[in-house]
C-alpha cells in the first residue's frame, strides 16, 4: 500500500511540475533536470538489472517518459533487451493495433526531433522497430560525430572529454599550418614544427569538440554548440571567412552556426550540413586537376570543383558559406567532397552527385560535368536507402542501410580493381554487412557491424593499407593485424591509418612520423607496417549498444 501511495504522490507531483513548467525560471529547471538524473541514477544503474527496469514500469508515464529522455542510445538498448514491457514491438494478431513499448515511443521521439523520416514500415529482413530505430538513431550520431581526421602530414584528434588534438608536421616554407598552434615568428624561415605524440591546440582549451574534418591544405573543428572553426591555407576562400588568407590557429565562422556535419575536399573546398539538412559549401569554384596522357605523361585540365549553384563565369571562388538551393526541398544528411565533385546523401536514401566528371566519378554513366546537383539513378533503382557516402580523388562509395557498399569512378580504390562510370556492388564485400566507410585520394576503407577493418588502394608505399607489405590492394581486404578489436571509427590517407576501437584506443599505422607515436631514435620516414596503439590517447567513441 506504501508503494501505491508514492506511486499516486509521484504520479501527482509530476502533473503539477508540467502545468507550472511555463513559469520555471532558468534555476528551477535546472534543479528538475538534476533531479531526473538523481531517479536516473537510482532506478537504471549502468548494468541495467531487471530489478531496475521492473522499477521502472511501476513509473507514471510522465515520469517514465522524462527518465528515458535523459538516457543515451546504450542505456536504451539495454533497457529494451532487459525489459520486454519496455520494449513491446511484437505484432499483435488483426484486427488489434500493434502495442508500442515505451523505447520505442522515445526512440521515434527522437528521430522526429531531429527531422528523420523513419517510414511506416520496417525495412526489408527487419523483424523489430525497436532494433532497427536503435540502430538508425546510433548510425546518425556516428556520421556527425567523428574523432578522427588525416592529412598527409598531420592527424587531428578529439579525445574523450571533447578536446582538440593534433600532431605531424608543419613546414615553414609556405605550405600551410595544419597543427592548430601558433608558430614562431622567430623560427628560421625553413624550419619545421613537428608534434610527436598528439596535443593539445591551446586555442581551442574551452571548446567541447564533436567533429573534425581535414585536407593536406585546410582543417575544419565542429563544436558540441554547432560551431565551425577552421584554419590552415585559406587558397580559394577555403577557410570560409570571406578572403583568402593563411590561418594558423582556428577561427570560428561566424556565418554558420546550429550545423551539425562537415566535410574537407583534397583541393580547396568545405561544406557544412546544419541541424535542418540544408548543404552549405564554400571554396574554389574551379580546379586544376592532372590525367595521364597516352603516354603516361600529366595532362592539365582545368573543371568546376562542384559548388552546386549556377555561378559567373567570372566567380573563380566563394569565399563565404552558400547554401546549395538545389537542394533546399531535401533533407541532407550526410555529404563528401571528392577532387573535382561532391557527394550528397538525403534521409530519403537518395544520393545526388554534381561537379567535373573524371574516371566516372559522378556516377551518370558519362564523363560530362553537372553544374546542379542531379539524382544517381543507378542508385535509385536498386530500390535501397543509402545512409552514407565517402569520395576519394576520382572514385566514390555508398552504403545502404543494409550494410551493402556500391563504387565507382577510379578503379585504383573503387573496390573493383577497374574504372566504373555507374554504381556497382563491391563484390569483395557482399556477405558483410558494412557500417562505416571513408575515402581520401587513391584509398579507401570500410568498417563491418562485427567491427573489422578492411582496406584497399593504390601504392601503398608506407604500408599504410595495414597488411603488412608495401604496394598496392585493389580489392578490399581484412586488415588481419587488428582480429578481435573492435573498430568504430576509422581515416585513411596516402600516408597512414588510423582505427579506433570500441575503448577509445587508436591504432595507428604507415609512416611513422605523423602517427603519434614515440619517434625518439627512430627513422621518421620508416614505414608502421603492424597497428600499434598510440600510448595515453583515448578518443571520444560512442559504444555500441
Amino acid at each position: 500500500m506504501a508503494g501505491v501511495a508514492a506511486l499516486t504522490a509521484l504520479r501527482a507531483a509530476v502533473r503539477e511540475c508540467q502545468l507550472a513548467a511555463p513559469s520555471f525560471s532558468n534555476e528551477q529547471a535546472s534543479e528538475g533536470l538534476a533531479v531526473s538524473d538523481e531517479l536516473r541514477a537510482c532506478l537504471l544503474p549502468p548494468a541495467c538489472s531487471t530489478q531496475a527496469a521492473s522499477l521502472l514500469l511501476q513509473l507514471p508515464a510522465e515520469l517514465l517518459s522524462v527518465i528515458l529522455t535523459r538516457l543515451g542510445t546504450c542505456h536504451l538498448a539495454r533497457l529494451a533487451a532487459t525489459c520486454r514491457s519496455l520494449c513491446r514491438d511484437a505484432p499483435t494478431p488483426p484486427p488489434l493495433p500493434r502495442a508500442i513499448g515505451a523505447v520505442e515511443i522515445e526512440l521515434r521521439r527522437r528521430a522526429e526531433t531531429r527531422g528523420l523520416d523513419v517510414g511506416s514500415s520496417l525495412p526489408e529482413g527487419a523483424t523489430s522497430w525497436v532494433a532497427c530505430l536503435l540502430k538508425r538513431d546510433r548510425r546518425d550520431a556516428q556520421m556527425r560525430h567523428v574523432p578522427l581526421a588525416l592529412g598527409q602530414q598531420h592527424s587531428i584528434f578529439i579525445d574523450q572529454v571533447g578536446r582538440l588534438l593534433t600532431c605531424g608536421i608543419d613546414y615553414d616554407d609556405g605550405t600551410p599550418p595544419l597543427l592548430g598552434h601558433a608558430v614562431d615568428p622567430d623560427a628560421h624561415p625553413d624550419a619545421l614544427q613537428r608534434i610527436g605524440p598528439p596535443t593539445l591546440v591551446p586555442s581551442m582549451d574551452d571548446r567541447r569538440i564533436v567533429s573534425v574534418a581535414t585536407s593536406d591544405e585546410h582543417c575544419l573543428a565542429l563544436s558540441a554548440e554547432g560551431e565551425v572553426y577552421s584554419w590552415g591555407h585559406g587558397e580559394g576562400g577555403s577557410l570560409g571567412h570571406g578572403d583568402e588568407l593563411e590561418r594558423e590557429i582556428p577561427s570560428r565562422i561566424e556565418s554558420l552556426s546550429c550545423i551539425e556535419r562537415i566535410a574537407v575536399g583534397p583541393v580547396a573546398t568545405s561544406a557544412a550540413v546544419d541541424e535542418n539538412g540544408r548543404l552549405f559549401m564554400w571554396g574554389s569554384a574551379t580546379t586544376t586537376y592532372y590525367v595521364a596522357d597516352e603516354d603516361g605523361e600529366p595532362e592539365e585540365f582545368e573543371g568546376s570543383s562542384g559548388l552546386g549553384n549556377e555561378l559567373d563565369a567570372e566567380t573563380v571562388f566563394q569565399a563565404t558559406p552558400r547554401q546549395v538551393d538545389a537542394l533546399s526541398q531535401e533533407r541532407v544528411v550526410g555529404v563528401a567532397l571528392g577532387e573535382t565533385f561532391t557527394l550528397a546523401v538525403t534521409d530519403a536514401g537518395a544520393v545526388f552527385s554534381f561537379g567535373s566528371c573524371q574516371h566516372g566519378g559522378l556516377g551518370h554513366g558519362s564523363l560530362l560535368s553537372v553544374v546542379l546537383p542531379r539524382r544517381i539513378a543507378a542508385l535509385a533503382v536498386t530500390g535501397r536507402r543509402f545512409v552514407a557516402v565517402a569520395a576519394g580523388g576520382f572514385h566514390a562509395l555508398a552504403l545502404t542501410e543494409g550494410g551493402e557498399l556500391y563504387g565507382w569512378g577510379g578503379g585504383e580504390s573503387n573496390g573493383h580493381g577497374r574504372e566504373e562510370r555507374t554504381p556497382q556492388r563491391v563484390a569483395a564485400l557482399i556477405g558483410q554487412r558494412v557500417k562505416l566507410v571513408h575515402a581520401h585520394d587513391c584509398d579507401s576503407c570500410a568498417v563491418t557491424e562485427k567491427g573489422e577493418l578492411f582496406t584497399w588502394g593504390a601504392f601503398g608505399r608506407f604500408g599504410h593499407l595495414g597488411h603488412g607489405v608495401l604496394g598496392s590492394q585493389l580489392e578490399p581486404r581484412r586488415v588481419d593485424g587488428l582480429r578481435g578489436v573492435e573498430v568504430v571509427a576509422v581515416a585513411i590517407t596516402g600516408t597512414h591509418t588510423l582505427a579506433a576501437d570500441v575503448g577509445g584506443v587508436v591504432w595507428a599505422f604507415g609512416l611513422r612520423s605523423v602517427l603519434g607515436l614515440d619517434a625518439s631514435g627512430t627513422d621518421n620516414n620508416a614505414a608502421v607496417l603492424t597497428p600499434t596503439p598510440i600510448p595515453t590517447l583515448r578518443v571520444r567513441v560512442l559504444n555500441s549498444p
